[in-house]
């Protein structure tokens, strides 16, 4: 989901007191949000090139004139609209400040309905540019060929901003989750959004591997170097040589081949088995585990500088029921792509059904979530209640939370299942709901929700 806010946003800069409040409240009336201001040194701080709105301002103004904050403005965001409210001898220079790249202006008198329709043009720009620019960050990010971290919380937001900052370190990795939390699709976002993603993302479970083989599926072989080996074998490594190579259930791997990982990991190099040859690799490794390595290795079951080796760069993915507020957007997206895969039409999901998802303790995490995400497609409903021949468990999930947060929490559930059955129209969601415009905005707002999601 987007975390972009909401266009709407104006800075009315006039040091008259009578057309801040008349222009004020007409845009107010709009559901626009209008920050009134007497100068310009007052607005400038509050711009950046993805502040998500439009600038109309007087021309004569002491201090930093209408002119001189749009040439500011300007500087900060060429893209920015401004809007210039004119005087009748400001014409000519409102014209020339058109040249200069102000949006508009509008000349003294005016009526609401002209600085409404001029606001309302200026602001769909805004919106077309930010959104312009967040597609040129998604197609570079999000949807670029490869999976996508999916969700809005806190917990999410931080685990982005942390891949990110290590996607092209050369630094190995380690993934600790859950089940089902999805490290495979994590390993595959880094691998995918970092400088190796035009060489190969290898993946081998450690512990789906048979121990007698584990070692010839990583180092490869010569032929003739056991048994059966008839001809030459690249292994895991050699493949991945340039890339990502990435060992999921770790601790499932065995003491003996733990020592030569070790070797790997500070020489990165290898030797294939029945070859004296040394091979040299640029890799990293990503590996992943469900279970804490660090007792695992005061138990004796993991080797304790192997673990300290793997662990330069540490990567935790938070459990579903640590982020319920994403359970509405991840359900919605695994079924419009099982809708796409089987043909089927998604039926939008009934509130107090969704109250069951986001109550539910999600023992499987997303894997669970989007498996009955699929079953909801091709069965309906029902199975929101009773899948995998049980009953949904529902955890104490709002203990600890006061009542103001267990109302956020369900106004939020409420708006993001009107949202997606309108497919994000605005005037239908409020019509259902029965809210005024800006106080859905207003709340849209406060919950980080954006039409632009749900449309399909």
């Amino acid at each position: 989901m987007s975390s972009e806010p909401l266009v709407s946003q104006v800075l009315l800069v006039d040091d008259e007191r009578h057309i801040r409040l008349a222009a004020g409240q007409t845009l107010e009336l709009e559901g626009y949000d209008v920050t009134p201001l007497t100068s310009a040194e007052a607005a400038l701080p509050l711009l950046s090139d993805e502040w998500p709105g439009v600038v109309v301002t007087d021309i004569n103004m002491p201090g930093i004139d209408g002119l001189e904050l749009m040439r500011r403005v300007m500087a900060i965001d060429a893209d920015l609209p401004v809007i210039l409210i004119s005087g009748h001898g400001d014409i000519s220079m409102a014209v020339s400040a058109i040249r200069d790249g102000a949006y508009d202006f509008i000349e003294k008198p005016f009526a609401s309905e002209l600085l409404l329709d001029v606001v309302r043009r200026a602001m769909d720009k805004r919106r077309l540019t930010l959104e312009n620019r967040r597609l040129r960050i998604e197609l570079e990010t999000q949807s670029a060929p490869g999976p996508r971290i999916i969700g809005n919380t806190p917990q999410i937001q931080q685990l982005r901003r942390l891949i990110r900052a290590i996607a092209d370190t050369p630094a190995d990795i380690l993934i600790t989750a859950e089940t089902g939390s999805g490290k495979d699709l994590l390993a595959r976002f880094i691998h995918e959004h970092s400088i190796r993603c035009e060489k190969n993302f290898v993946a081998i479970n450690c512990g789906a591997v048979p121990e007698n083989l584990i070692e010839s599926e990583l180092f490869g072989h010569e032929a003739g170097a056991f048994t059966d080996a008839k001809a030459r074998r690249i292994g895991k490594f050699e493949h991945a040589n340039g890339g990502t190579l990435f060992l999921d259930e770790i601790e499932s791997m065995p003491m003996p081949l733990q020592i030569k990982l070790l070797r790997v990991l500070e020489e990165r190099a290898i030797e294939r088995l029945g070859s004296n040859k040394v091979i040299p690799l640029d890799l990293r490794i990503v590996a992943a585990t469900k279970v804490d390595l660090r007792k695992l290795c005061e138990e004796g079951g993991f080797r304790e500088d192997l673990y300290y080796r793997l662990n330069v760069l540490r990567v935790d993915i938070p459990p579903l029921r640590e982020r319920r507020d994403d359970i509405p957007l991840l359900f919605h997206h695994f079924a419009l792509v099982a809708s796409a895969q089987y043909a089927r039409e998604v039926l939008p999901l009934q509130a107090e059904r969704m109250h069951s998802l986001m109550t539910h303790d999600w023992p499987g995490n997303v894997r669970e979530l989007r498996n009955l995400a699929e079953r909801y497609v091709l069965l309906g409903e029902s199975c929101i209640f009773d899948f995998d021949n049980r009953p949904i468990t529902h955890s104490d999930a709002g203990s600890g939370m006061t009542l103001p947060e267990q109302i956020d929490r369900f106004e939020k559930m409420l708006l993001h299942t009107e949202l997606a059955r309108h497919g994000g129209s605005i005037k239908d969601t409020l019509v259902s709901l029965g809210l005024p415009r800006k106080t859905l905005y207003d709340k849209m707002k406060k919950y980080g929700l954006d039409k632009d999601d749900y449309k399909s």
